[in-house]
């Protein structure tokens, strides 16, 4: 379907939100979307970035200079018509792990999925780690529990840790009784599984969604 754009907000030199009107378009937290400007055949997937209890919807997107989609959307301005499809995914929370302790490890926009579960549900216990390069993409970090998330850092030695979140799982080893949400790029997920594997957690608490 077709939806207006209402913002098009800049939170760092690569990195941008788009605000659109959600025309009923219902979804479960974690869930994604596949969009693109109205009018052309290129369509890319999005992870939801908003709240489900939002009359809005929300993406997080990576501007990719040259990039087929993302440098369409960068350029979107209000009023302007995006096309959407879905939802797809179920990478969601399960009813059973709500009441469970949640590790959430992420890199770069892949905390898009880990924004809008953290805002939809109350009381989750979770600790949310994001591995970024700079503080400059820690997007939007005050809409996240203080207490519960750390910025992992690879290239400064700014925020709550210093290096990148294989290193923060190795010096702070997770409670093995974890229910674990996994998003980003391939190579973090995969040594961020092997890691926890080595602390005990099971297989079947493991959640992955790969972006790239």
């Amino acid at each position: 379907m077709n939806t207006a754009i209402i913002s098009n907000t800049q939170l760092s030199p690569s990195a941008f939100v788009l605000r659109f009107e959600r025309r009923n378009f219902d979804f479960v937290p974690g869930q994604y979307l596949e969009a693109g400007v109205a009018g052309t055949v290129q369509l890319r997937e999005y992870s939801v970035y908003s709240p489900c209890t939002a009359d809005y919807l929300e993406i997080l997107v990576k501007y990719i200079p040259r990039g087929r989609v993302s440098e369409l959307l960068h350029h979107a301005q209000p009023g302007d018509q995006l096309h959407i499809q879905g939802p797809y995914g179920d990478f969601g929370i399960r009813d059973e792990a709500m009441n469970s302790s949640l590790l959430f490890i992420s890199s770069g926009t892949g905390i898009a999925p880990f924004h809008s579960i953290t805002a939809s549900y109350d009381d989750l216990d979770y600790r949310l780690l994001h591995g970024v390069a700079r503080l400059t993409e820690c997007y939007q970090r005050k809409d996240y529990d203080r207490e519960r998330y750390v910025a992992c850092l690879s290239r400064e030695p700014k925020g709550d840790f210093h290096g990148r979140v294989t290193d923060y799982l190795r010096q702070n080893p997770p409670d093995p009784q974890s229910k674990c949400y996994l998003c980003g790029n391939s190579n973090m997920i995969y040594d961020a599984l092997a890691i926890l594997k080595e602390c005990g957690i099971a297989k079947e608490n493991c959640f992955a969604e790969i972006y790239f």
